[in-house]
């Protein structure tokens, strides 16, 4: 019997058991992808999560992957120019873009050393209970299927997670889906620093990445997606030069590498965080528009979150329920500004703001409030560190 059992390596579930072994615990992580392995994303990781990776001593390990730091932002919405520099977060000013299947192989690995047991093409079909409480996962590894059993079950195994169907965990929030996106990967393209641009009906995002290349993020409303997907080169080169001209001469300047790749599932919602004998953290209990580019460091933040207010209670189920409790509730107050953010924009709509946006512009206090609000607030766990749990 294991204490806690991870569904899910990326990277919600990796920093989740990493973080629990680190703390003690006999911890069991299920991946049913083998790494290293790419996946979609915006790669984007903002300064508070550049500052978490800072504290579990991982940072060095990201930057040593060639991955450049992003130190500056510019935000174009019409006619109007933001531009400058985050705050530095514990003395950390640097966001980074790293590809994810060097991303998520770092993180693994990092729980791996922690002390995890860590299964890879190993796939989770359902969840064991005890009467109304989960105590374990079924599992499969090709031919094979078993069951392992745990104090306590956390799915991070994302926005279609098993581990939530399995425990039935309520949607306590919703909206509908608002954009579509396609990514693209180019060389030859400079870019040192996030760049986002927009106009009604369209949104670009840009950041350099590892190997010198740039990735490119072309956002248009839901209701295109149809016509995107019948042609989404010509669609995706027609909303980089609706949105931002001068990035697409820049582009077609380079080359584009790799296929284009494209999501119109961007569903918003808050599930039920915790129930008994489980957890939910990363895209498994909240995911929302991309167009923020914050899953990853939101991922980080939870993973933060939970092992700190579980801390040394596991195993004694009343202060577990009402650690699991706490966890729900800061989760909660913690992504509520950067989920309504998360649908503001990505209505496609910055032209309703364009006064207030040209206000802001022209007072440097309030770019800088801006630009730190874009980048997301500092990795604050004092309530919860105070009361003793486990250092983050």
């Amino acid at each position: 019997m294991y204490d806690v059992i991870v569904v899910g390596a990326r990277c919600a579930g990796a920093p989740t058991a990493m973080l629990f072994a680190r703390a003690g615990y006999r911890v069991l992580m299920l991946e049913r992808a083998r790494f290293p392995r790419d996946t979609l994303s915006t790669l984007y990781i903002h300064q508070p999560g550049s500052a978490l990776l800072d504290a579990w001593g991982l940072l060095d390990r990201v930057t040593a992957t060639g991955c450049p730091p992003i130190t500056a932002a510019t935000h174009r919405m019409g006619e109007v120019t933001l531009a400058g520099a985050p705050t530095p977060i514990g003395g950390i000013g640097a966001a980074y873009a790293p590809r994810r299947y060097l991303l998520d192989t770092i993180l693994a690995e990092a729980a791996t050393a922690a002390g995890v047991e860590f299964r890879e093409r190993c796939r989770v079909t359902d969840v064991v209970f005890d009467g109304d409480r989960a105590v374990g996962v079924r599992w499969r590894t090709g031919a094979s299927t078993g069951t392992d059993t745990a104090t306590l079950v956390v799915g991070a195994d994302g926005m279609r997670s098993v581990v939530a169907d399995s425990v039935r965990a309520p949607v306590t929030r919703e909206n509908p889906v608002l954009s579509c996106v396609y990514y693209g990967y180019w060389e030859g393209v400079p870019a040192d620093r996030f760049e986002a641009y927009a106009v009604r009906g369209h949104w670009v995002g840009c950041v350099p990445t590892n190997d010198g290349r740039t990735l490119i993020g072309v956002y248009r409303p839901q209701a295109a997606y149809a016509a995107l997907r019948a042609d989404p080169e010509a669609g995706y080169l027609e909303g980089l030069a609706a949105a931002a001209p001068e990035l697409h001469d820049r582009a077609r300047a380079g080359t584009r590498v790799e296929r284009l790749f494209g999501c119109g599932a961007q569903l918003n919602f808050f599930r039920r965080a915790f129930g008994p004998g489980w957890a939910l953290v990363g895209d498994a209990g909240h995911h929302k528009d991309s167009i923020t580019a914050d899953g990853i460091t939101a991922a980080f933040r939870q993973a933060a979150l939970l092992t700190a207010c579980v801390g040394t209670d596991l195993h004694d189920e009343p202060l577990l329920r009402a650690a699991l409790r706490r966890f729900a509730g800061h989760r909660d107050r913690l992504l509520a500004d950067r989920y309504t953010d998360a649908l503001a924009l990505a209505r496609l709509r910055p032209d309703r703001g364009q006064g207030r946006l040209a206000a802001i512009a022209d007072d440097p206090a309030l770019t800088q409030r801006f630009l730190d609000r874009a980048a997301g607030p500092a990795p604050d766990m004092t309530d919860v560190l105070q009361e003793g749990r486990v250092r983050i």
